[in-house]
């Protein structure tokens, strides 16, 4: 306390940016909520300086913070304060940058990147109170007033760009649907050499044949595994062997391998070289290894005689295609899973009669 009242102290680093002044701080989590404001009030989007809080996104970030203790990271939170901060430099040297931060505790200070990590904070200490007792950092700015709060909220989020699902599913090691995704692309000679890592769609122009979050997608049905869901070491040894017994009854995918044909003509020309395909050959699959337990090998010979040709609309109009084009729609997925059911003997379950007979009445 000095003779300006009460006061917020903060070990800070002071540094410039645009010829203002900002400060860095590490912050207990505990004190996060009770300091950080996110203004919540039923107020037009224009005299706002964030987007409002989707509580449905709050569960998740806890969830993560509570279930990884040890290894979570958390980015810093930007706040702006509406009134003049006083910095002390650290020892004898005044241009130090170095020293402690104080804010005047009836100071307001809004969050203007972090709300829903402020949030989640809050509900995570309540289940892991010993979170509390870590840090966040946390950028102070001085508040300009709204235009100035408005244009930092659109600067922040404007280049921030979300990785691709390829790209999380590479580096995630968490999720075990990502580490069987990543054990297949390395170790299944169906997928090996033709896999796009990084990102979730393939050009043109690309080599390859597959997209990493595609065979996670597909590999998930396949082992009907859900979100987050454990996979064992026999599972994936599983997987492995059905999709290089798929390969080996698609002809294009091994001569892809080979180089005895462009990936990029077989995805102007046939359905088999996209997603779709390849998730319902995992729908497919689950129950094909449901059914037939000890010769599902045998049954999916008959993928050899399959007319994979885009041409071929009599078959895949509806199904893989809509309206000529490849559609990657739940829908699409499993009417392209219900035919390769049919084409390799599994029973369909009253779920895809239904969906079948929605498609021929043109439900579809």
């Amino acid at each position: 306390m000095d003779d300006q009242g009460y006061f917020h102290t903060f070990p800070a680093v002071q540094g410039t940016q645009a010829g203002r002044h900002f400060f860095i701080a590490m912050c207990p989590l505990r004190i996060i909520p009770r300091l950080f404001v996110f203004d919540e009030q039923e107020v037009p989007p224009e005299l706002r300086a964030q987007r409002t809080l989707n509580r449905a996104r709050v569960p998740e970030i806890a969830q993560y913070l509570v279930a990884n203790p040890t290894t979570y990271v958390m980015s810093a939170l930007t706040v702006s304060v509406n009134c003049q901060v006083k910095f002390t430099p650290m020892g004898t040297n005044s241009q130090a940058s170095l020293g402690f931060m104080q804010i005047p505790m009836d100071a307001q200070i809004l969050i203007n990147d972090g709300q829903h990590r402020r949030a989640a904070i809050e509900e995570a200490i309540k289940d892991s109170p010993e979170l509390g007792q870590e840090n966040v950092p946390v950028l102070f700015f001085i508040d300009e007033g709204l235009d100035r709060s408005q244009q930092m909220f659109a600067d922040l989020n404007k280049y921030a760009v979300r990785p691709s699902y390829s790209l999380s599913t590479l580096y995630d090691h968490r999720d075990p649907g990502s580490d069987l995704a990543r054990y297949l692309a390395g170790n299944c000679q169906a997928f090996k050499g033709l896999v796009e890592m990084e990102k979730s769609t393939i050009s043109n122009r690309s080599t390859k044949l597959f997209t990493l979050s595609g065979i996670k997608h597909a590999s998930r049905a396949l082992l009907k595994k859900n979100l987050r869901e454990s996979v064992s070491d026999e599972e994936k040894m599983l997987a492995k062997e059905y999709w290089d017994a798929v390969a080996e009854n698609i002809a294009d995918w091994s001569r892809a391998k080979l180089k005895q044909v462009s990936t990029a003509e077989l995805r102007q020309d046939y359905v088999h070289a996209h997603g779709v395909v390849l998730h319902a050959l995992g729908i497919a699959g689950a129950s094909l290894l449901h059914q037939y337990p000890r010769n599902w090998r045998a049954q999916l010979r008959a993928l050899r005689k399959t007319d994979w040709s885009r041409t071929n609309t009599a078959d895949w109009e509806g199904r893989a295609l809509l309206h000529g084009r490849v559609s990657k729609a739940s829908t699409n997925v499993q009417l392209t899973a219900n035919f390769i059911k049919m084409a390799i003997g599994v029973d369909l379950s009253d779920d895809d009669k239904q969906i079948e007979s929605m498609r021929r009445s043109g439900g579809q």
